[in-house]
């Protein structure tokens, strides 16, 4: 019986994108400093004003999420946009090169904390500075993406916000969806360290099963549909993780699975508006509203080395009959009523 309670019990452990597109977003807000002048002096600023810079990989409903969820979070802390805070939100547009451009404008910017959303925004900012404050969000494994040595305080300049899964709950719900389940297709960013760490778990966990994992590597979003077509008609059904290669063009990816009526499983929930059947992850603007918290304790003073890196304790369930049916399948009733969003 799929019960959601034993996902709250599970282990938080698990298994992010190089696609080749060029540009930076110019800041989204990047409110003015108080100035004022006297004469000809030169303008003193306030002191008690604080900046935040806020870098992301790619922009996506999750990753927008959780920029969202920082923002609010911020406010709710004492920390207003506009009025003593300042903002410079940049987005890489899903290119690394660009995003360690971003890394080293920031820290030329010296900003109070430093922002970074998904693994290859945050191992760039983590290149580029020892220094300067960096949480980072939306981050699978940060031990092994290097960005902490341990996650109950690194001692260095960096915590964050992981936003990792535990692999059973997944596995049950796909078993739940397709009781003979025995061929798994993935399609993955193989530049993106979170998407490589989730098929070598994947393969770890299902291989035992009997089930076999058939990946198919993509490496820019215009390749997910063609990587996707190479085994529709190999698989019984496709699983996403939270790959921002993937997750950004999820459309190409729902046409294709449409057409050969294979379903798709998701573990980002935003997913499942976009054309999965069903999808078991963390809540990213709740994440954002952690990662804010974080942020709001060391624009108070603390020290970032000495904060623990967050972990979600919970994960939600969506679900889509409509997409179900376009795949030529039922949904359990049992799934569906444990999920907390049916998607029409």
């Amino acid at each position: 019986m799929f019960n959601p309670n034993r996902f709250v019990k599970a282990l938080m452990w698990g298994g992010v994108a190089t696609a080749i597109l060029t540009g930076c977003n110019k800041p989204a807000s990047d409110s003015e400093t108080t100035a004022s002048t006297i004469d000809d002096t030169v303008a003193v600023t306030d002191t008690d004003t604080k900046t935040v810079a806020i870098t992301a990989i790619v922009e996506h409903p999750a990753l927008d999420a959780v920029r969202k969820g920082v923002i609010e979070e911020l406010a709710e802390e004492g920390f207003k946009e506009g009025e003593n805070l300042n903002i410079n939100f940049q987005s890489a547009q899903g290119n690394t090169g660009t995003a360690g451009q971003i890394a080293k404008q920031f820290v030329a910017d010296n900003p109070d904390v430093i922002v970074a959303i998904a693994t290859p925004s945050a191992q760039s900012v983590a290149a580029a500075t020892s220094t300067i404050p960096l949480v980072f969000s939306a981050v699978t494994d940060p031990v092994e993406a290097k960005l902490v040595s341990k996650l109950d305080g690194s001692g260095s300049n960096v915590t964050g916000a992981s936003d990792a899964l535990p692999y059973e709950p997944q596995i049950d719900l796909m078993k739940q969806i397709i009781p003979n389940l025995k061929d798994v297709g993935y399609v993955y960013s193989p530049g993106e360290v979170n998407s490589t760490i989730v098929l070598k778990n994947l393969q770890d966990k299902l291989g035992p099963l009997g089930i076999k994992v058939h990946a198919s590597p993509a490496q820019r979003s215009n390749d997910i549909a063609m990587s996707a077509r190479s085994i529709a008609d190999k698989v019984d059904m496709i699983y996403t993780s939270t790959d921002n290669n993937v997750v950004s063009a999820y459309e190409s990816l729902y046409q294709v699975a449409r057409e050969s009526k294979v379903p798709l499983i998701a573990s980002d929930t935003d997913s499942v508006a976009r054309g999965a059947v069903a999808a078991l992850g963390v809540n990213y603007y709740d994440l954002g509203r952690e990662t804010g918290k974080i942020v709001g304790r060391i624009l108070n003073g603390e020290d970032a080395g000495t904060i623990p890196v967050y972990i979600p304790q919970s994960l939600d369930l969506y679900v889509s009959p409509n997409h179900a049916a376009e795949a030529g399948i039922t949904l359990p009733q049992s799934v569906i009523d444990n999920a907390k969003e049916v998607i029409e």
